[in-house]
């Protein structure tokens, strides 16, 4: 008798229901944000890449409808000057755009809960495993906290994956969430200086 490892089953993902969901398209909409890629939280994106020694890192806003990254740093969009690190994904797999639907990724998991996520490899988690960022891009490691204004609004996330297991342990975590916390300061700081687009 052979013993073949068991696989995670396809499907078990559910994108869980966000009930907060038209409040938080308010709150984008009234502080500009999740339309548009921002140079400022590209920026930010690639400080917390670079603390994190992450491939990826993204500030999320997440809507109704999507997920958008108006913070993003990849191995292909790393800022001038510097050298972009080769295999993000591989030739048969596509380049991380700045949009993605809701079902796609972590995420929206990490806004309906108010709560950090870390996944140190996604596959051992058969309610992750599934997820299409896993096949499409080939993440297998998630590490994200939610951007919580001082509405008690979660607006999005600050995250950052990789395409190899990561065990991101206690100072990775600490860093992703206090960035996020930062980072919620500075926008709420810009919609009072009235800096808003």
């Amino acid at each position: 008798m052979s013993y073949e490892p068991s696989r995670p089953a396809r499907g078990l993902l559910v994108t869980p229901e966000d009930r907060q969901a038209p409040a938080r398209a308010r709150r984008l909409r009234l502080l500009g944000l999740g339309e548009r890629p921002e140079p400022a939280l590209d920026a930010f994106a690639h400080r917390l890449a670079e603390l994190t020694g992450a491939p990826y890192a993204m500030v999320n806003f997440i809507d109704e409808e999507r997920q958008f990254f108006a913070g993003l740093s990849t191995p292909a969009t790393r800022p001038a000057g510097l050298t972009a690190p080769t295999g993000h994904g591989g030739p048969d797999r596509p380049e991380l755009g700045r949009s993605l639907p809701r079902d796609h990724g972590f995420c929206p998991h990490v806004v309906v809960r108010s709560k950090a996520l870390v996944l140190e490899d996604v596959r051992d988690y058969p309610r992750f495993a599934g997820n299409p960022v896993v096949d499409e891009y080939g993440i297998h490691a998630y590490l994200g906290a939610p951007l919580i204004d001082s509405t008690g609004t979660a607006l999005g996330t600050v995250s950052v994956a990789d395409l190899v297991p990561r065990h991101w342990g206690r100072p990775g975590l600490d860093t992703v969430k206090s960035t996020a916390v930062d980072l919620a300061a500075r926008l709420e700081r810009r919609e009072a200086d009235g800096l808003l687009p």
